[in-house]
């Protein structure tokens, strides 16, 4: 099977497709779009990307020995842990990570800027976590994160669903959060003052 052919053959039938439903009465517009079309500015080049290879530079467990990170990190960033409370397996992290831990444990701002599937969000919930298992619970609020969809929130608290309560016995993850989108029910919204109270 050849992608290329597949590709050239889809565009062609798309473009035919287009072009049945213009009908542009001005012939100087009409060559204009036509330029555009010929030119291909409504299907752009195939985009070819290779997948990066990132660096390792060793585990959660490493850092936790140095000192660097509380010892309950240990559990968190674990692959195929069980849901209902299971250890897992240490994740190998890549250099990148392993450097943003260590920056943000110095107290100094950084900017982290990677690639699409290069482990950001492991990056920065570890130092948020971090210092929320050092100080200990019922201490309030102690990060706002922000993301500029409400689909990457969506997606985000997945991902802090995995790491913060996967592995962890029902209702007892070691650091709690919440997602405010608006989407939330009302008790959705009140869950979190009410766990403060008890707290």
């Amino acid at each position: 099977m050849n992608v290329f052919a597949i590709r050239d053959r889809l565009i062609g039938d798309y473009a035919d497709y287009v072009r049945s439903f213009i009908a542009i009465r001005d012939s100087r517009i009409r060559e204009q779009v036509d330029r555009e079309h010929e030119a291909g500015r409504l299907w752009p080049d195939p985009l070819i990307q290779l997948n990066p290879t990132f660096e390792p530079a060793g585990t959660i467990d490493q850092l936790v020995d140095e000192g660097l990170l509380h010892v309950e990190c240990r559990r968190i960033p674990q692959r195929d842990k069980d849901p209902a409370g299971g250890g897992g397996k240490p994740l190998l992290l890549h250099r990148h990570q392993v450097d943003a831990i260590r920056v943000a444990a110095t107290g100094t701002s950084y900017v982290l800027t990677t690639g699409t599937g290069s482990g950001k969000s492991l990056a920065y919930i570890v130092p948020i976590v971090d210092p929320v298992l050092r100080a200990g619970a019922g201490q309030g609020v102690s990060a706002v994160v922000v993301y500029p969809m409400n689909a990457l929130t969506n997606s985000q608290a997945g991902e802090l669903q995995k790491f913060l309560c996967r592995g962890y016995p029902e209702g007892k993850p070691p650091v709690r959060f919440a997602r405010y989108t608006g989407q939330e029910t009302e008790e959705e919204r009140d869950r979190p003052q009410k766990a403060r109270r008890r707290g």
